[in-house]
C-alpha cells in the first residue's frame, strides 16, 4: 500500500489530534515526555507535507487563532480545576506551533519565489 505526502500528512494530523487527547488524560512522566516529542514531531509533519499552497492561508489562520487562545487559555487560568484540559491545550500548543511555523515559513519562500 502506497502513502502518498498528503495522506502521510492528514494521518499525522488525525493521530497528533488523538495523542494531545491521551496526554490530557494524564501520563506517568516518562511517557509524557516522549508523547510531547511525538506531538512535536508530527506537527513538523503535517506542516510539511498536509498543506498545499491554495490551503496555506487559511491554515496559518485557523492555526494561529487555536495556538492563541490554546496559550491564552493556559495563561488566564481558566482550567486550572480541569488539568486533564490544560494538558489537552498544551498537546494542541505542541502539535499546531510547528505545524504553523512550517506553513508560515512555506508561506514565506513561495513570497519571495515570486
Amino acid at each position: 500500500m502506497e502513502i502518498r505526502g498528503n495522506q502521510l500528512g492528514s494521518w499525522s494530523f488525525i493521530v497528533g489530534l488523538v495523542a494531545a487527547v491521551v496526554l490530557g488524560i494524564g501520563l506517568t512522566a516518562q511517557y509524557k515526555l516522549v508523547l510531547v516529542w511525538v506531538l512535536f514531531l508530527l506537527g513538523i509533519i503535517v506542516g510539511l507535507l498536509n498543506v498545499t499552497a491554495k490551503e496555506t492561508q487559511s491554515f496559518l489562520t485557523a492555526g494561529t487563532i487555536l495556538a492563541l487562545l490554546s496559550f491564552l487559555g493556559l495563561q488566564v487560568g481558566v482550567f486550572n480545576e480541569a488539568p486533564f484540559v490544560a494538558n489537552i491545550l498544551n498537546g494542541i500548543l505542541t502539535l499546531f506551533i510547528p505545524a504553523t511555523i512550517i506553513v508560515a515559513l512555506k508561506a514565506v519562500y513561495m513570497l519571495a519565489e515570486d
